[in-house]
């Protein structure tokens, strides 16, 4: 599942978050794995890689470092991060 920051901020964001396993875990879900990154976040990185190297994200069934990442995919990877609500 992909958030953006903003949802987990603070006490609510956070008990948001954990409805959110629960209900999740409660349905019959077995695993579950979070980016939460910005688009912003990631338009830093891509300008400025050498300032990012240890930035991961979920590609498509596997994680990569964003900035070994070819072009392309990064765009690709920007665009789908940027919704910022449930």
């Amino acid at each position: 599942m992909k958030l953006a920051p903003a949802l987990l901020a603070g006490e609510e964001g956070i008990a948001r978050l954990a409805q959110l396993v629960r209900g999740y875990f409660r349905l019959g879900g077995h695993h579950v794995q979070f980016n939460v990154v910005d688009a912003g976040t990631l338009r830093v990185a891509k300008a400025k890689p050498e300032e990012h190297r240890d930035l991961i994200v979920r590609v498509a069934g596997y994680s990569d470092f964003f900035c070994d990442l070819s072009e392309s995919l990064q765009d690709e990877i920007i665009a789908r991060t940027e919704h910022a609500g449930f």
